[in-house]
C-alpha cells in the first residue's frame, strides 16, 4: 500500500537540502479530495468573509505540500545522520523518504531505525509549535484550535504571548493559512503515530519490540489490533476514509502474519 509510485512525465522534480524530491501527480489529487470537506467547513464558517472554495483549496494544497514535505525531510535528515542517502517522494498516500543504498540500511540497529521513524513526526510537530508560538506572540487567538492545542502557561509567559483577538478580524487569508497548516501538522501527524505498520507509529513499535527482545510477529499483532480499533472508531464516527485505510492496513498486517506462519 505504501510503496513508491511509478514515474510519470507529469511528476514535479527538484532538489532541497541536497535531497532529490519527486511529487507524483496523484499527490495533488489526494490533497484536493481529502481536503475538500475541511475547506468547505471553513468556507461555511467564514460566510461572506470567505474568498471562495477554489482559493481556499489552493491554499489548503499548499499547506499539505509544505507539511508533508517537512515530515519527510525529518526522515531524510535522520537517514543522512546515519550516512545513508535518501530520496523523497510525495504521492497519493502522503509521502515517503526512501533510503538509497540498501546494504547500509540493513545494518542499522533498532535504536537507529526508531530515531529515523520518529524524526518525521517530530519535525512536523516542531513546525506546528513554531507556527502556534508566532501566532501567540503576535497577540492573536487560534480560535477552535485553542480548545485543543494549548501551550503551557510557562512557555506563553516566556515568549511574551497574550490572548488577543481572532486573526479573522485582521486577515482571513492568514487565518486560513494557519488553520490549514495546523490540521495536517498536528492531527495527521498524531494519526501517523498509531502503532500500525507500515506507518511511523508501527515502525517505532517494531523497533521498540526488537530492543526488548521481541519478534516481528509481536509487532504485527500489535498492528492488527491497533488497526482494528482505529478502523472501528473511524466507521462509527462517520470517518469512512479513516476506517477503510486502517482496515486495509490491518488486513495487510494479518496477511504478513499468516505468511510467517506458512499459511499463505
Amino acid at each position: 500500500m505504501l510503496q513508491e509510485p511509478s514515474h510519470s512525465p507529469y511528476d514535479l522534480r527538484f532538489r532541497l537540502l541536497g535531497f532529490p524530491i519527486r511529487i507524483a501527480w496523484g499527490f495533488w489529487l489526494m490533497a484536493i479530495v481529502f481536503g475538500y470537506s475541511w475547506v468547505q467547513g471553513l468556507d461555511l464558517m467564514l460566510r461572506d468573509l470567505s474568498p471562495g472554495i477554489m482559493p481556499l483549496l489552493a491554499l489548503w494544497t499548499l499547506c499539505i505540500f509544505v507539511s508533508i514535505l517537512i515530515h519527510e525531510l525529518g526522515h531524510a535528515l535522520a537517514f543522512r545522520q546515519n550516512h545513508i542517502d535518501a530520496e523523497i517522494v510525495l504521492y497519493h498516500f502522503g509521502g515517503l523518504a526512501i533510503p538509497r543504498g540498501g546494504s547500509r540500511y540493513a545494518t542499522l540497529g533498532p535504536q537507529q531505525t526508531l530515531w529515523i521513524s520518529f524524526a518525521g513526526p517530530l519535525m512536523q510537530f516542531a513546525s506546528a509549535l513554531i507556527v502556534i508560538a508566532l501566532v501567540k506572540m503576535s497577540g492573536f487567538r487560534l480560535d477552535q484550535f485553542d480548545t485543543i492545542i494549548r501551550l503551557p502557561e510557562g512557555i506563553l509567559r516566556l515568549i511574551g504571548a497574550s490572548e488577543g483577538e481572532s486573526m479573522i478580524t485582521q486577515s482571513v487569508g492568514l487565518y486560513a493559512l494557519i488553520d490549514f497548516y495546523l490540521f495536517p501538522s498536528v492531527f495527521w501527524a498524531i494519526l501517523n503515530l498509531v502503532p500500525v505498520l507500515p506507518l511511523d507509529g508501527g515502525q517505532i513499535t517494531r523497533s521498540i519490540v526488537e530492543m526488548r527482545g521481541g519478534t516481528a510477529q509481536t509487532a504485527l499483532w500489535i498492528s492488527v489490533i491497533a488497526a482494528a480499533i482505529v478502523a472501528l472508531y473511524g466507521f462509527s464516527g462517520g470517518q469512512q476514509y479513516m476506517g477503510i485505510m486502517f482496515m486495509i492496513l490491518g488486513i495487510t498486517s494479518f496477511q504478513q502474519l499468516q505468511q510467517m506462519n506458512g499459511r499463505f
